[in-house]
């Protein structure tokens, strides 16, 4: 028989390592050999098994495949046919068009379908009308429901067969024509069968298939096994090339390591050693084959290598060098007598551990800072951050002192000497540390290193401040107590961010003994080179939001205008994120009124201040016009629109969409209030008995989105009152809905009557959160109404004639007011506007003074033609009555109304 040169990875016997110094010997070969051993893949055995078991494996495979694919289409044949079939003959069962025609088919063919269904063995067989409508079902559920399915080829005679999946599970259903004797389809029957009740013949061939496969299988493990002892007993286990190739491996890897490695036989000499284990132990060159007595060791590890017994990483002295000493014997498990050790050098391995968790601490301490400083946009903050995270970590006490400039949220000024620094943060170990606290001002000697520091911004360290005196002059009192305190070593290293100088932080050591070091600057230089990124990010947004808080506060009203219609408070308060778009107004009207005006534009920062300031001055033009609510808010939409359209097309980003406004006006004389709003939250109504309510009034879209106008609501309040406007950063929190936030504001604003001043205190007591994230505007008005008598109003006929009369009563009120001295003008300015009234307008013809804070002459018509001031002629008859008004008087102007128009004039009392 021939002989295969088979490999065996099989290790070698640890008996063949004898006095010959670890050489195979092939007595003991042998017999390991003939030990009964499994299969191994990389054998020329097991690669032939593998290679058998792959082909039966795809032969069955294969057969399996195509079995279950016959399997399938044959079920899949079968369940048309019998579908088909069952349908057929039903639908040519004798009496079946009779059934169809009959008033009440179902009671005709539900049996009979019920029993055709089970003699034929189908799931179902369902009769249907022409229109689709289920005559019969074995669910009776279902009956009279449409048919779930294609029938439309049905009523042209044709047989339609369908594979679906229904409730039953995949099924093949057949739907088959009814034709009466005249060859009219009267009818359809649909008959259906799941393919799971097919059976196939090819399912039955399976078991034999599977069974020939394991027959196979049992051939070839047989086959295999036998040619593997075959193998193993004319190899003996391994063959020359594959010994040699496992020794020069084993002595590779044996003089590679970085362990020393000794074998021991059970007589205590060496065996083996590799040239680690010499370095170790300083062996002789013809150590191996000498008894390890005589090799000059130490006495500890002498004694640990000759003890026979098992050690587990003892360390010993050898010499200089500290080992870590592992034995284990080797006569386990019917192994040869004798014993390995192993032997590690602790000494290095020490100092790595040490420096290893040095380096540890650092990178958790850059990790703990990176994580810590910075959490907020404040400077002070970011460095009291910088001083927590580094005292008792790595330095003992922490200073941070910053520009007085970048506090302010500005550059410190360009110069060749720094300037005065404030203290922004200390920390220490401990409470009576000698340093300045925070806010002391610190000025920096120009000859001090610290100043060199900050000039160059370049890091210093002071390892023995005892030793050195340059540092001092900076502070020779404070540097005094800082020795007497314990202070021993010093690191100085300035903020530097973006070429800017903010500051410099200073580390002290007073309770470690130990100095600092280069690496330690270097770590400090680390830390706070990431600190100052964060402070000048603080610094800038602190400059940012200083310059957007300016801006808002000078788009803000700054003082309320004078009138006598409300007594009005109010309070504003931004963000702590950031400025936002809120604005309020209190507009005085002609005719004693006012508006109040309440608006939030959606976002923060100065693009929002900004598109609030555009709003609030398109507002208060908007008011000159003395509009209503509803019209102006469709102006100021249309405004925000054209805006848009010019933003988008040059392509900038600073659109206005987004706002909400409401817009209010009170008349003290009747006491109404004209409301309208843009998608903001309603105001809050006080009655004078305490009572709260929020009007409803219909809320129109933000601006910029309105598709409808908006609607204008009247409300009637009694004197004393209070209005309360606000917007959503008052009733609306991440904690909280905006139906809380109302509950909470009836509550605050219910009970006693109190002043807007102390109803503003109240409301922000009760509903201000703790961080706001939204700007809060807040306007509490009391109502107020013009007394009786301060108002006079008379109907004039339209006959010039009558302007006499008007004149003569005018004039007769006046001096009941002690106006006497007004009555020559109001009579001038009187007689020409009810004289243009007659002229040029329709009666009814009114006239109204109001005594205010200025005489409000008012002439109102139906007439909604205005009239214009214009510079007559030197030959001109006429023209002149307007302008005369406009001289003598200090405003006037046209409002229209429901039914007309109102001309206005204003004289100041004086």
């Amino acid at each position: 028989m021939a002989r295969f040169s088979g490999r065996s990875w099989a290790p070698s016997d640890p008996a063949a390592a004898g006095s010959t110094g670890g050489r195979p010997h092939g007595r003991h070969q042998r017999t390991r050999a003939a030990r009964q051993q499994p299969v191994r893949a990389r054998s020329v055995a097991g690669q032939v098994f593998g290679l058998q078991v792959v082909v039966v494996l795809l032969l069955v495979v294969a057969a399996v495949v195509a079995l279950v694919v016959q399997s399938r289409n044959d079920a899949r044949q079968e369940a048309t046919n019998r579908s088909v079939a069952v349908a057929q003959t039903f639908a040519n069962s004798p009496g079946i068009v009779e059934a169809l025609r009959s008033p009440d088919p179902t009671a005709v063919l539900q049996p009979k379908a019920q029993a055709a269904r089970v003699n034929a063995g189908v799931d179902f067989i369902v009769v249907l009308s022409t229109d689709g409508i289920r005559y019969t079902h074995p669910n009776p559920a279902r009956i009279g429901q449409k048919f779930v399915g294609t029938y439309q080829p049905a009523l042209s005679g044709e047989v339609v067969t369908e594979q679906v999946t229904g409730t039953l599970g995949p099924l093949v259903q057949a739907v088959v024509p009814v034709h009466a004797p005249d060859g009219q389809v009267v009818g359809m029957v649909s008959s259906g069968i799941t393919i799971a009740n097919v059976s196939s013949a090819s399912e039955k061939q399976l078991p034999v298939v599977l069974g020939a496969a394991a027959v196979a299988l049992g051939l070839a493990t047989c086959g295999t096994a036998l040619i593997s002892r075959r193998l193993r007993r004319q190899t003996h286990g391994l063959g020359p090339t594959e010994m040699t190739r496992m020794y020069e491996h084993h002595a590779a890897v044996l003089h590679a390591v970085r362990e020393g490695v000794l074998i021991l036989g059970g007589d205590g000499r060496l065996l083996l050693c590799n040239d680690e284990a010499r370095r170790l132990l300083d062996l002789p060159a013809d150590a191996e084959g000498r008894p390890v007595a005589e090799l000059g060791l130490e006495p500890a590890p002498l004694e640990l290598l000759t003890a026979g017994r098992a050690v587990s990483d003892e360390v010993v002295l050898a010499g200089e060098r500290l080992l870590a000493v592992n034995v284990r014997p080797t006569d386990r498990d019917g192994g040869p007598p004798g014993s390995v050790a192993t032997l590690r050098d602790s000494t290095e391995l020490l100092a790595l551990s040490g420096r290893a968790e040095v380096a540890q601490r650092r990178l958790r301490l850059l990790y703990d800072a990176g994580v810590t400083v910075g959490s907020t946009l404040d400077v002070t903050r970011t460095a009291e951050e910088l001083a927590q995270v580094t005292v008792g970590r790595f330095a003992d006490v922490v200073t941070v002192d910053l520009a007085e400039q970048v506090l302010a949220g500005d550059e410190p000024p360009p110069g060749p000497e720094p300037g005065p620094m404030r203290r922004a943060a200390f920390a220490a170990v401990r409470a009576d540390a000698p340093f300045y606290p925070v806010g002391t001002v610190v000025e920096v000697v120009p000859t001090a290193p610290l100043a060199g520091a900050l000039t160059s911004g370049l890091a210093g360290m002071e390892p023995r401040l005892a030793e050195s005196t340059a540092w001092r002059e900076q502070d020779p009192e404070g540097a005094a107590r800082a020795l007497a305190y314990g202070v021993h070593s010093l690191v100085r290293v300035p903020l530097k961010a973006r070429g800017v100088l903010l500051g410099v932080a200073r580390f002290w050591r007073a309770e470690r003994a130990e100095p600092f070091e280069e690496e330690d600057l270097a770590l400090a230089e680390e830390l706070v080179a990431r600190a100052a990124v964060c402070i000048d990010n603080a610094r800038r947004y602190t400059r940012e939001h200083a310059m957007a808080v300016t801006l808002q506060h000078s788009l803000l009203p700054r003082t309320l205008p004078a009138q006598n219609a409300l007594e009005v408070a109010h309070r504003y308060l931004p963000a702590q994120a950031g400025v936002g778009g809120d604005w309020f107004d209190v507009i005085p009207l002609p005719g004693a009124r006012v508006a109040l005006v309440v608006g939030d534009v959606v976002g923060h920062g100065l693009h929002a201040a900004a598109t609030m300031g555009r709003l609030r001055t398109a507002i208060h033009n908007f008011s000159t016009l003395d509009l209503p609510p509803d019209e102006l808010l469709g102006h100021l939409d249309e405004l925000v629109n054209r805006i848009d359209q010019e933003e988008s097309a040059t392509g900038g980003a600073a659109a206005v969409t987004g706002a909400t406004c409401l817009y209010l006006i009170y008349d003290p004389v009747s006491r109404r209030c004209t409301l309208a709003s843009a998608g903001h939250p309603p105001p809050a109504l006080v009655r004078p008995d305490g009572t709260v309510v929020f009007p409803e009034l219909p809320t129109g879209p933000p601006l910029g989105l309105a598709v409808l106008p908006f609607e204008t609501t009247e409300l009637e309040v009694a004197e004393g009152s209070r209005l309360v406007l606000y917007t959503d950063g008052l009733v609306e929190d991440r904690e909280r809905d905006i139906d809380e936030g109302l509950e909470l504001l009836r509550s605050a604003l219910a009970g006693p009557p109190r002043t807007p001043e102390q109803t503003c205190a109240d409301v922000l007591g009760a509903l201000l959160p703790a961080r706001p994230q939204d700007d809060i505007a807040l306007l509490v008005a009391r109502t107020r109404m013009l007394p009786a008598d301060q108002v006079a109003e008379w109907e004039v006929p339209s006959d010039p004639a009558a302007v006499g009369g008007v004149r003569a009563a005018v004039a007769e009120r006046l001096e009941g007011w002690g106006l006497a001295e007004a009555a020559f003008v109001t009579e001038l300015i009187l007689s020409e506007l009810v004289t243009n009234a007659i002229r040029y307008g329709t009666g009814p013809i009114r006239v109204r003074l109001l005594r205010d804070r200025a005489l409000i002459c008012e002439v109102s018509d139906t007439s909604s033609t205005s009239p214009h001031l214009k510079y007559a002629a030197t030959t001109d008859e006429g023209g002149r009555g307007l302008f005369l008004v406009a001289q003598f008087a200090d405003r006037w102007g046209t409002r229209y109304t429901a039914t007309g128009k109102v001309i206005w004039t204003e004289q100041p009392l004086e």
